[in-house]
């Protein structure tokens, strides 16, 4: 079962950001995303990372996404026209999707080589260590970090504050 949930997962986390790029209209663009970054959430869980998971959804599709699509609808950004060719030139365009495309593939590369590293036992690592819970993890990030924490929302409070005062459209 857990194989057909990661395939399942993974296949739509493809698809989705594979479609995140080919998209003429943004909105549809920010949606996919929402889609692949829960799909991303859905791998965390399989992998046993709750935590992970839940910072996820929380984090960048609750906060993140919401912004980007508050400011796709901010901006009311047309769609882009459609390149002329066939479908390999629409997809692939010219220019800067070509520098896109070489540096896909360059990632591509680095990804195989760091799995490949990564496929061996790292030495040093110490096997008998708990692997610290949410609870645990929680009560670290507001009895230690608490200043840091409560300065973090406000920061992120002021500035949609100062985007929301920049991008108001004065009354004629």
């Amino acid at each position: 079962m857990d194989a057909i949930s990661f395939w399942a997962f993974a296949a739509i986390l493809v698809i989705a950001s594979v479609l995140v790029v080919g998209q003429r209209n943004p909105m549809h663009s920010v949606f996919l995303l929402i889609v692949s970054f829960a799909a991303l959430s859905g791998l965390y869980v399989l992998l046993g990372a709750p935590f992970a998971a839940m910072i996820q959804v929380i984090v960048y599709v609750g906060a993140i996404m919401v912004l980007f699509l508050f400011v796709v609808m901010l901006l009311n950004t047309p769609t882009e026209e459609a390149p002329a060719g066939g479908p390999i030139r629409r997809m692939f365009g010219a220019g800067p999707r070509h520098f896109g495309a070489v540096l896909s593939g360059v990632f591509a590369v680095e990804l195989a080589l760091a799995l490949r590293a990564a496929s061996t036992t790292l030495p040093g690592t110490d096997r008998g260590t708990p692997t610290p819970t949410v609870y645990d993890i929680g009560v670290r990030l507001f009895h230690e970090y608490g200043f840091a924490f409560e300065a973090t929302s406000v920061l992120i409070l002021v500035a949609m504050v100062g985007a929301i005062v920049l991008a108001r459209r004065e009354a004629r």
